[in-house]
């Protein structure tokens, strides 16, 4: 079970609204040092949840590059989501009803303001590495320009830092699909599930590309007239989301992403980004269509010294999640330790 850090004066969302109480689920590994300043901080993507060592066990774990006898590693649910943070099926206590569709999105500069909250009561002072990819990579670059002496080495991977029309318009689809649902309006939990299920299968085609189907859902008989495989594979996908999310949770986070912009308020996306000090490596996946390297290769030359590397992947965008040798090889010959506070013993 996660721990869960309640923050009980109302917090103000930059829409304008406030939540009476704030509640923040989140897993920690390891022991903070003395110095507090052994943190790696995990931001994790979309529907995913702050269990990053069952969602990124390569990278994550004993004997692994975040190995938590050496750190203390740290992974927050995002608020909105559905595995123990503030969400859409909480009470609002200033009506004693359950929010639904009446529940405030954060945007993913609310996301890390209210883990800068946590962070204080932690007694955290310095993160040594943020990481995160997607919209988790988005929190992380919120974060890095809000607070630009708090990190270290930042990575973030697969992201960008205003989400594109493109992206927002595969998000608005999937609204679409979930609205279009005849339950949607109702006041259960349960409402727009079916709507939920297209939702997830139209985002597949946005993780994955062609070359992905064509490695894995090709057909083994050529005179096949019905039910093909990627049509099986596109239902079982929004089936196995429908076990464990709910069409609130996923309607409102991605509205998150989609006022995902850090130059907000800032004087644009060139000068936040030219705020961040960490030393930054930028990593993406060549055969990603929803975050496309040319988003990444923008972070690189505008965060200053940032290091830029791309990978290759058959899956797409999901392979952030999935090619983590690859991603491990990268922040190890980025990581140098004679510049680190963390001594190289800890990286070996």
């Amino acid at each position: 079970m996660p721990q869960i850090f309640q923050y009980e004066i109302p917090f103000r969302l930059e829409s304008g609204q406030k939540l009476s109480r704030l509640r923040l689920a989140y897993d920690t590994w390891g022991e903070l040092n003395e110095a507090a300043d052994n943190v790696v901080w995990v931001f994790h993507a979309l529907t995913a949840n702050s269990r990053v060592d069952e969602w990124w066990p390569g990278l994550t774990g004993e004997g692994k590059l975040f190995d938590p006898s050496r750190y203390f590693i740290i992974c927050v649910n995002m608020p909105g989501s559905c595995y123990g943070s503030s969400g859409p099926l909480d009470v609002n206590p200033d009506t004693g009803h359950v929010y639904y569709h009446d529940f405030t999105f954060f945007t993913t500069r609310d996301m890390i303001r209210a883990y800068s909250l946590l962070k204080t009561e932690l007694g955290i002072r310095k993160i040594a590495i943020g990481i995160g990819g997607s919209m988790g990579g988005q929190q992380l670059l919120e974060w890095a320009v809000e607070e630009p002496a708090l990190f270290e080495y930042i990575i973030p991977l697969a992201t960008n830092a205003q989400h594109s029309p493109w992206a927002v318009a595969f998000n608005a689809s999937q609204r679409l699909a979930i609205e279009t649902d005849s339950t949607w309006k109702e006041k259960n939990g349960k409402a727009g599930i079916d709507g939920m299920k297209t939702a997830r299968a139209i985002a597949l085609l946005s993780y994955r590309n062609y070359q992905t189907y064509a490695l894995a859902q090709t057909e083994d008989n050529p005179d096949k007239l019905d039910r093909f495989k990627s049509e099986s594979y596109q239902q079982y996908q929004g089936e196995k989301l429908a076990k464990r999310f709910n069409a609130f949770s996923y309607y409102f986070l991605s509205k998150s992403m989609d006022a995902h912009n850090i130059g907000r308020n800032r004087g644009g996306v060139i000068p936040a980004l030219q705020k961040i000090t960490a030393q930054t490596l930028v990593i993406s996946i060549r055969t990603d269509i929803l975050f496309p390297p040319a988003e990444q290769e923008f972070l690189a030359a505008h965060i200053p010294g940032a290091q830029y590397r791309e990978i290759h992947s058959d899956f797409g965008h999901d392979g952030f999640l999935l090619e983590f040798t690859a991603i491990e090889n990268q922040i190890r010959a980025f990581i140098n330790p004679v510049r680190n506070s963390i001594t190289e013993q800890q990286l070996t």
